[in-house]
């Protein structure tokens, strides 16, 4: 690891770890602005210049863990490994969890089961199995406690010295799986059989009973502690608190900051004609496809989408487009250059809007006439053409929206970074 500039000095608790986190980083900020929780925001040019050295650990939220590598690069990832080697501890939530395992950069002997095997779009509340652990300190140890995830991965080990901190239990009823709730398809069909059949993956929630949820392993001096639960889930009082206990166990602090809660969902007036357009394009996207059937809210930032439709790019979009606008005092309206931005977004979120409103009705008629989609197929060619102008054929994130995301990302980090801790 570089020599930190401020070698002398004690570590401050915790770096955020920014880059290819977007809606899910947005979610953490919040949870951990309303926890009184401190951290300083990084990127990963940051991490490259050997900025770690100065913390005491490394918090990676949610996201595409290969888009993570990419922006990481050979340099950030090398600057990781020996920032953990060092002593330094590492925290990774979802996507950030699976940033660390073999399939990622090799913190952890855990792997990611292949995706068939996987139970892919299960997403709610969830009883956990909770084993003894600092972690669960104020929790009744052993018994089922409910804590959220979304969309997981899966993981596997048959590495001895990897602590198993706790383990799913059962599915709540008000969970989903892809598009079915799960106490509907309990309680009407009591099995889920035919349905796994007519979706072409694994939906039963009970197949991942007994499988790890949070982790915990040393590499070289650096403990790795990787949630697959999102402890930053909004409105979690009992995340909230876990939240907590992990800057304690792992940021070696108590102190926490002054909150600051989030502000309440809804767009508002800014002072910027641009941010204007851009939050009632997107709050005009969010309205059609609410009354075109097609999703509506789980949480204050996450939708229910149906099977098919790709929910999640166009709340994330929303999420952040609405936390500009929460955070806009701290825009330099006074920087020409930094207006032009905004105004070059706005043109491109309202082109964006456009094209999304066309192919999210042709999904609906596509839906209606008993046609099988998924999120990269679809027996219409102006579907397909559409999607793959907007998103790319990829899962991850691509096409036009990854461009118009990475462009409103950069402005969001600019106004989040002053509204941090320091």
């Amino acid at each position: 690891m570089k020599k930190s500039s401020t070698a002398d000095k004690p570590r401050k608790p915790c770096a955020f770890f920014w880059d290819e986190s977007f809606l899910w980083g947005m979610m953490a900020f919040n949870a951990l602005s309303n926890a009184g929780l401190p951290f300083d925001l990084i990127r990963s040019e940051d991490i490259r210049k050997g900025k770690l050295g100065d913390y005491t650990m490394l918090f990676v939220p949610g996201g595409w863990a290969s888009n993570k590598i990419k922006t990481l690069g050979r340099e950030g990832v090398r600057e990781i490994r020996e920032f953990v080697d060092s002593g330094g501890n590492y925290l990774g939530f979802c996507g950030g969890a699976g940033l660390a395992t073999i399939d990622g950069i090799g913190l952890l002997n855990i792997c990611r089961i292949p995706t068939q095997d996987r139970v892919p779009s299960f997403s709610g509340g969830m009883q956990l199995r909770l084993n003894g652990h600092p972690l669960w300190a104020s929790m009744a140890h052993a018994t089922p406690s409910v804590f959220n995830v979304w969309w997981p991965s899966q993981f596997s080990t048959n590495d001895h010295d990897i602590n198993v901190l706790a383990t799913y239990e059962e599915a709540l009823p008000d969970s989903f799986s892809s598009d079915l709730n799960v106490g509907d398809v309990r309680k009407i069909l009591g099995n889920w059989v035919s349905l796994e059949r007519s979706y072409g993956i694994n939906l039963d929630p009970s197949r991942l009973h007994g499988q790890p949820a949070v982790m915990e392993g040393i590499c070289g001096q650096g403990k790795v502690l990787l949630s697959l639960v999102h402890f930053d889930t909004p409105h979690d009082a009992h995340g909230a608190a876990i939240l907590k206990n992990l800057w304690k166990y792992l940021a070696d602090t108590s102190v926490l900051r002054e909150c600051r809660p989030s502000p309440l969902p809804g767009c508002r007036t800014t002072k910027s004609v641009a941010l204007d357009n851009m939050l009632n394009a997107v709050q005009d996207l969010i309205y059609f496809g609410e009354r075109n059937f097609l999703w509506f809210w789980r949480n204050p930032m996450l939708l229910q989408w149906r099977r098919g439709i790709r929910g999640l790019e166009y709340c994330t979009l929303y999420g952040m487009i609405k936390a500009i606008a929460e955070h806009a005092d701290n825009f330099p309206f006074d920087d020409s250059a930094s207006v032009d931005r905004l105004h070059e977004v706005a043109q491109l979120v309202s082109s964006f809007q456009e094209k999304a409103e066309k192919v999210l009705l042709l999904e609906r008629q596509a839906l209606q006439d008993g046609h099988r989609i998924t999120y990269d197929k679809s027996d219409n060619p102006e579907i397909v053409q559409l999607r793959a102008e907007l998103f790319s054929t990829s899962k991850s994130y691509g096409g036009m929206f990854k461009k118009l995301l990475d462009k409103i990302d950069a402005i969001l980090f600019d106004l989040l970074r002053r509204a941090a801790w320091h």
